[in-house]
């Protein structure tokens, strides 16, 4: 073998390791960023800054993610914020739903206080069967028959439908609940222990607090008809 010969075996094995090198360049940068994937299933984890994501079970604390990579837990501080934030929003849900009710309430008294203007008083259907009435037919008005008849058909004409202004309120209250009870859905749906505690715990102190309101006694002679219609009601 001459020297040309040496000289170009040697030039092809140089191009060779600068071809290899090139190769290898390339496929570690093309790995590089599978190093920083920012979930785990099934609790496996694949870095200590990972993101601990589990369908099963879990008690995760540090490094638990939730709905977002921004929603990221690095310090006990922050899940305990994380778990106020929890029960702050469940008691937002019962909230919004007593408000929707208080709204409903609103709504109605408007109403009534128009009829009673337009009409002069809200009791003259009821007042006029009685002095239209004999002797002998006040014992088969005051019966509770009679008396849910007439409430019935009361309550009937009495019915309106919302403005469109009111209505807007009402679907936007309806809006929020759906909004906000769908955010809990899916943090529930991280089977965090930790935050299904917190989520029990804001239903149960929103409905303490929220829900704490005068409940109406049944009128007398309707006790029977709310006994039946309440099972299914």
């Amino acid at each position: 073998m001459n020297a040309q010969q040496v000289a170009f075996t040697a030039d092809n094995m140089e191009m060779s390791q600068t071809a290899a090198s090139a190769v290898t360049s390339i496929v570690t940068g093309m790995a590089a960023p599978t190093s920083t994937v920012v979930s785990s299933m099934g609790g496996m984890d694949m870095s200590p800054t990972v993101c601990k994501i589990s369908m099963l079970w879990n008690w995760y604390t540090i490094d638990s993610c939730f709905i977002a990579r921004s929603w990221h837990v690095r310090s006990h501080g922050t899940f305990a914020a994380t778990c106020v934030g929890v029960v702050l929003l469940v008691m937002s849900l019962e909230a919004l739903r007593r408000a929707a009710k208080e709204y409903d309430a609103r709504i109605v008294k408007q109403r009534i206080a128009e009829l009673d203007a337009a009409d002069g008083a809200s009791g003259n259907a009821t007042a006029t069967i009685t002095a239209g009435s004999s002797d002998d037919d006040e014992d088969a008005i005051n019966k509770p028959t009679a008396t849910s008849t007439v409430a019935a058909a009361a309550g009937a004409a009495r019915r309106f439908t919302p403005t469109l202004t009111q209505q807007l309120i009402r679907a936007t209250f309806h809006l929020l609940q759906f909004a906000v009870a769908y955010f809990v859905m899916l943090l529930a749906m991280y089977y965090n222990g930790y935050i299904i505690i917190c989520i029990l715990l804001g239903a149960f102190l929103g409905s303490f607090i929220f829900g704490w309101e005068s409940i109406a006694l049944p009128v007398p002679g309707q006790e029977r008809e709310r006994e039946i219609t309440y099972c299914c009601g």
